[in-house]
């Protein structure tokens, strides 16, 4: 009998660090306890997947090639696609997948699905590939194969993650380091009840402005600049980069909030970064910021939207000890979602076994 493979991905709360990554900025991204489970065996010839988590199943070629299929699958034919690129044998895999991520709210469940498959489709072939690596090859799936310019933010918190800390990214170099969440700290993912999926929203749109201004100013990445380097840019253009310049500061001093255990610091920048996604950077939407002050009255130190905007969810900072009575207290006076708040604490990233 052909050996089993289990593979469990996790999704990811990005604590700070919006709309920065695919600038080559710099993120501050948690591992969470929720996450996709794929369970499966090598398939001669074929990549059958199967999920009730997702719908119908899919099958796809083991090398991505052939006609493009739809639905959630072509996450995994676009990831297959890119993992033969990289010389991955074309051995087939048959998986059933499931899921505890809650998807469009901004937890990412499709960098925990493009990371399951491939890690399923490398532990098949007995194909090894290093997590940033792979992190690259699911960010280029994204892109290629689903219509989504997305940074590599997502996956690579999926595969570097570890309990109780958060992870400092340069998305353009690519350096990385933990920063421990001090204890007795948890986030609440309170849910908008505004349903997107970031292809079909201005999502790409704004990596475009932003790319546009940065092609005017004569650089690639914000993290060359400063807010005194913006005057001439026209004003669209301008708001686009200072929202990017000024978030990526933000990562910095809310990295350094949390290692002194500064919470009301930490919640002023969440809040500060939330302003500037709605009034700089436009990704914000009247439920968002509803949601975002009514968890700051409700107790939170700070809230602000997470994932891509557009709708979603709020991220907000609280006290562990206190974190379900405020989560409680937030959905009560919110009148457009019908789900919990979610506790969240930092886990660790995928695994194969």
């Amino acid at each position: 009998m052909q050996p089993a493979v289990t593979v469990w991905a996790p999704g990811r709360v990005n604590l700070i660090g919006e709309h920065t990554d695919y600038s080559g900025g710099r993120v501050l991204p948690a591992a969470i306890q929720l996450g996709i489970t794929v369970e499966g065996r090598s398939q001669d010839g074929v990549v059958n997947l199967f999920s009730t988590a997702f719908g119908a199943g899919e099958s796809f070629q083991p090398d991505g090639g052939g006609s493009p299929i739809g639905g959630w699958a072509r996450f995994g034919q676009a990831v297959a696609a890119e993992l033969h690129q990289l010389g991955r044998p074309p051995i087939g895999l048959t998986a059933s997948i499931s899921s505890t991520l809650p998807s469009g709210v901004g937890l990412s469940s499709s960098a925990a699905l493009e990371v399951g498959i491939a890690l399923a489709l490398c532990e098949v072939a007995s194909f090894s590939v290093d997590p940033l690596t792979l992190a690259s090859v699911c960010q280029r799936a994204e892109s290629s194969g689903v219509g989504v310019p997305c940074g590599i933010l997502d996956q690579a918190a999926c595969l570097l993650g570890e309990e109780d800390a958060a992870i400092l990214l340069d998305c353009g170099s690519l350096e990385h380091r933990l920063v421990p969440i001090p204890r007795g700290v948890s986030f609440l993912v309170l849910d908008s009840g505004v349903e997107r999926t970031l292809e079909t929203t201005g999502y790409a749109t704004r990596r475009a402005e932003l790319e546009h201004g940065l092609a005017l100013l004569g650089v690639e990445r914000a993290t060359k600049l400063s807010v005194t380097d913006l005057g001439p840019l026209d004003s669209l253009s301008r708001r686009r980069v200072r929202h990017v310049i000024t978030e990526n500061e933000r990562v910095l001093q809310f990295a350094a909030a949390l290692a002194d255990g500064d919470l009301a610091v930490a919640g002023r920048l969440m809040s500060e970064s939330h302003a500037s996604l709605r009034g700089d950077y436009e990704v914000s939407t009247p439920e968002l910021d509803m949601l975002a002050a009514i968890a700051e009255d409700s107790g939170a130190y700070g809230a602000r939207l997470v994932g891509g905007g557009f709708g979603g969810a709020v991220l907000a900072l609280v006290d562990t000890k206190t974190s379900v009575e405020i989560g409680r207290a937030i959905m009560r006076a919110y009148p457009n979602s019908d789900r919990d708040a979610i506790v969240i604490r930092p886990a660790g990233g995928a695994w194969t076994g």
